[in-house]
């Protein structure tokens, strides 16, 4: 703006000093995107695909409008699965991702919500693209195989790549290149079921100029500037299929600590062949040591036990492989039971009846275990009546079983089982098995004390089912009153002497417990039961836990704290205090809830109130923050550019605001409104009074000015009443290049270096050139060219074309603007959404030549719709051009300066603006307009920029 417009701008401000009006809105949004993107691709006008190479790094912003400002949400959503960021949704405007892999391609939904309406959710798909190393595989004709690969007669030649876009692929021999009825020797083509994932070369009647070096090459075509790969193979009459060899037994038994060696050679193929292990069940041992085709395993143990397998590629034929199984070693778990005579009801051991004891290991290998047994120390061999059998592996592996015919005296003692590996080097297994008439089967008691049993939650119980008996056998504990887990995790539990162990006991657990003999370690009859009740006290659980109240000052104001649950419920009491300080205690009757008046609210009640509800297993708490602050405003952040320039290296900032809940405490007579630079200490403040009451979604507007460019502000809000201060708010301002690649407004006066993204065309003859006054080539061209920018400052910037030698006449200069993103009204039609373009330009000079301005639309790269054109001399002066445009898609456009026949021909360019809606009546032509100007396409009006139209312009 010029300097008379600028203070004719800030008197207005101060004598208006704010403005209202309703802005409470629901959320909407849009996605725009920045980074590296190979492209950006409108699908269906409800979709946009986002392009981007693979170690590119991602960034998507959310663009919401709403007040309250909404909060967002990002999630990824690939197929039918959700995957959140590692279960962790994204909550910032933008989304980054560096180094993005294929797998995190997919469609993204940005959701933002603010409690008005339903939420706003948009999305767009992310497009990874990548080129993976070709593949070169050799194939013999499989109908004609013999014993040596290449004396078949047909050879197929396969080329692999991993891609996104589809790969295209192409074949040479030597530096031939090879295509399709080149040569009647050679067939290309794409199996069917590939989908164009793989190109096969065939050498049909294999000839002696067949054998030769191959190379084939994958493209995407250059996107994304991938560039293309080759991979290479020569065929001779020597290339053979790999084939190995491997020095080891199968399997390989051995004991756990020794180290094992497995070697892998190989006994054919060319090329050479590459040597790998793998495992057939999981990774390879972290310990491993590889050599080659030699794989070592120091100190094995059970976990590293598995088949391992050699594979031998050279990319000849299907790859060789060849495997052994490794077993080590073990016994484990030795267990024992009695079972007494199966013919008799009585689950005691009796003189003149049968009895059984059984013994069972885990034994590795199976086939290797063997069982002995002892009497008194003393060995037992299998009689009449000491049956010694051992049960069929397939039934019941790795258990034996005694047999005591005729139960007498005599064969009390102890009977002892020993389970050993025939191989040795592994520790027998010996258990102890005593017969005697102090032999008895099992039974379960709970104490009296046990059960019911009480504890808190929080705390360590261990439950107790007594056992009595000889032996005393395992123990299993479930939950008896509901099928769920046990606190481990698993459906049972087993303890060896009844006692069951829980710690951080919850609420959850309490019910019933039931703990039962196994037949482990004891008889095998039916099992003994019993039930233990568990009952976890908790605290009460009260509502509200946090609850703010907000009064005028003299008003009532009544808290009140309700008891969701408890246990126990009985004898529950209540205490309310403001700080430290007791007001009121008490003991419940029948009702579920407490309250706390206060008749006349004042500075001296302001604070947090705390009601503690409490039973025997602790408290709960209700807390209420009472006050007669005014709530903190809420910072609107959808002003349409709400940065501007007010002059070189100052700018201002529209500040605008609603006030929360402006009645629910005494009326806001004014703001304290405090500003500091980003990371310094002290706050600049000033008042701004409010007349009047401030209604519900009232927009206030308060302009900042004098701002330092590119400095950062801290600014803070404090709502004041007559009685003092309310809640702060704080936000952080800067200056931003007004580039919005989804339109609503655009401003551009060139100042920043990046020129506000345009760019220069690469098809024309010279370039555009950003200048000032202050700090232009002292041999400037006299006669021709601004000398000053469009606000008169010598220090602004501007564009121009430099006309003087080596440019010749029709030489052009093109200037392109970012491709501005318009959002569609019906996803299903044209927007037919309207925009003032309106910009400033210089053309003073006896040789200027032609400005033309042209409007590009997505998907029309070479076509180029006139705009607005001038020519000829205009004078010392700027000259202002309004059009109107009804772009239906993502559109740019293009200043293209064509020089004149002379040296005096500098045209010149500023503050270009963008806006939607239509321009305003006034800054349309007249149909008697004769500047020179010619609107080609729309009505446009240009003018000098007169002061005193300005200060009457509703525009700023």
């Amino acid at each position: 703006m010029d300097l008379v417009y600028g203070l004719v701008w800030l008197l207005t401000v101060l004598l208006e000093g704010i403005s209202g009006q309703g802005v409470y809105a629901p959320p909407t949004v849009r996605i725009v995107h920045s980074g590296l993107a190979c492209n950006i691709e409108e699908e269906r006008y409800s979709e946009r695909v986002y392009t981007i190479r693979e170690g590119e790094t991602l960034e998507l912003t959310c663009l919401v409008t709403g007040h309250p400002r909404p909060q967002i949400r990002w999630t990824k959503t690939a197929g039918s699965a959700s995957d959140r960021f590692q279960d962790s949704s994204v909550f910032n405007e933008t989304l980054r991702i560096t180094s993005i892999q294929r797998h995190q391609g997919g469609r993204y939904y940005c959701k933002a919500e603010n409690g008005l309406g339903s939420p706003a959710i948009k999305s767009i798909r992310v497009d990874v693209y990548y080129l993976d190393d070709p593949v070169v595989t050799v194939h013999q004709s499989i109908g004609e195989a013999k014993e040596q690969f290449y004396y078949e007669r047909t050879v197929f030649l396969r080329c692999v790549a991993n891609s996104n876009p589809p790969v295209r692929y192409s074949w040479r021999r030597g530096q031939e290149v090879l295509l399709q009825g080149s040569d009647k020797g050679v067939e290309i083509y794409e199996p069917f079921f590939t989908q164009g994932e793989t190109k096969i070369l065939k050498l049909k009647n294999l000839r002696p100029q067949d054998y030769a070096n191959y190379s084939c090459i994958a493209s995407v075509r250059n996107v994304c500037n991938i560039p293309d790969k080759m991979v290479s193979f020569r065929l001779s009459n020597k290339t053979a299929s790999p084939s190995i060899k491997l020095l080891v037994d199968d399997p390989i038994v051995v004991n756990p600590g020794e180290a094992i060696t497995l070697v892998c050679v190989t006994t054919g193929g060319e090329p050479m062949p590459s040597l790998t292990w793998v495992r057939s069940f999981g990774t390879l041992p972290e310990k491993i040591v590889l050599n080659g085709g030699t794989l070592t395993i120091p100190a094995i143990t059970s976990d590293d036990a598995g088949t391992y397998s050699c594979i031998a590629n050279n990319n000849v034929g299907n790859p060789a492989k060849k495997s052994t199984n490794i077993i080590v070693r073990a016994l484990k778990k030795g267990r024992f039971w009695i079972t007494p005579d199966p013919y008799h009801k009585d689950d005691n051991i009796q003189i003149g009846r049968e009895v059984k004891i059984s013994c069972q290991v885990e034994a590795v290998p199976s086939e290797e275990l063997t069982f002995s047994w002892f009497k008194n120390g003393r060995p037992l061999r299998s009689s009449e009546r000491m049956v010694i059998t051992q049960t069929d592996p397939d039934v019941s592996p790795g258990t034996t079983n005694l047999d005591i015919i005729d139960l007498k005296f005599t064969d009390f003692g102890t009977y002892t089982c020993v389970a050993s590996l025939k191989g040795g080097g592994i520790s027998d297994i010996s258990i102890d098995v005593n017969i005697s008439s102090s032999t008895v089967p099992p039974n379960l008691t709970v104490p009296q004390e046990k059960s019911p049993l009480v504890t808190r939650e929080g705390d360590t119980i261990e439950l107790q089912c007594q056992v009595t008996g000889k032996p005393k056998p395992i123990i299993l504990w479930s939950r008896a009153d509901k099928e769920v887990a046990m606190p481990d995790g698993t459906m049972q539990m087993e303890s060896y002497d009844g006692t069951l162990r829980i710690v951080n006991v919850s609420r959850e657990m309490s019910g019933m417990y039931r703990c039962q003999t196994s037949q482990y370690n004891g008889f095998n009859v039916k099992p003994r039961e019993a039930l233990v009740q568990l009952i976890v006290q908790y605290p009460p659980a009260v509502e509200p836990a946090f609850l703010e109240i907000r009064q005028g000052q003299d008003r009532s104001v009544t808290m009140s704290c309700r008891v969701l649950r408890a246990y126990p419920i009985r004898v529950l009491t209540y205490e309310w205090r403001l700080g430290n300080k007791l007001l009121r205690t008490g003991q419940f009757d029948s009702q579920e809830y407490t309250e706390y008046p206060l008749k006349s609210l004042s500075n001296e009640n302001y604070g947090v109130y705390n009601c503690s509800i409490i039973n025997e297993a602790g408290a709960g708490r209700c807390s209420f923050l009472v006050t007669g602050k005014a709530y903190a405003p809420e910072f609107y952040y959808d002003t349409y550019n709400p940065v501007w320039q007010n002059r070189h290296r100052v700018y201002s900032y529209s500040l605008q605001w609603t006030q929360m809940n402006p009645d629910a405490v005494d009326r806001i007579v004014a703001y304290r409104l405090g500003i500091r630079q980003a990371g310094q200490q002290r706050w600049w403040e000033q008042e701004i009074k409010i007349n009047g009451n401030i209604q519900k979604g009232e927009l206030i507007t308060y302009n900042l000015t004098e701002l330092i460019k590119p400095e950062a502000y801290e600014v803070r809000l404090t709502p004041l009443t007559k009685f003092g201060e309310g809640d702060s708010t704080i936000r952080v301002i800067k200056y931003t290049a007004p580039v919005n690649p989804h339109l609503r407004e655009f401003h551009c006066g060139f100042e920043d270096g990046n020129i506000c993204l345009f760019t220069q065309d690469d098809t024309d003859n010279f370039d555009w050139t950003k200048q000032s006054t202050a700090t232009r080539n002292t041999k400037y061209t006299p006669n021709t060219g601004p000398n000053a920018d469009r606000s008169g400052s010598k220090e602004g910037f501007y564009m121009y074309i430099e006309t003087s030698r080596p440019r010749l006449e029709g030489e052009k200069a093109r200037l392109l603007s970012p491709v501005f993103s318009i959002a569609p009204k019906n996803p299903y039609g044209p927007t037919n959404s309207a925009y003032c373009f309106s910009f400033f330009y210089h053309m003073y000079g006896q040789h200027i030549g032609v400005l033309n301005v042209y409007l590009r639309l997505k998907g029309q790269t070479t076509i180029e719709n006139p705009l607005w054109s001038s020519s000829g001399n205009k004078g010392q002066r700027w000259n202002e051009a309004h059009v109107n445009i009804y772009p239906i898609t993502s559109f740019q456009l293009i200043f293209e300066g064509i020089r004149g026949p002379g040296i005096e021909g500098d045209i010149a360019i500023d503050d270009v603006s963008i806006a939607e809606g239509e321009c305003a009546k006034q800054d349309l032509p007249t149909k008697n307009s004769v500047d020179g100007a010619v609107g080609i396409l729309v009505h446009i009006w240009l003018f000098p920029v007169i002061i005193l139209i300005s200060i009457l312009s509703p525009r700023r």
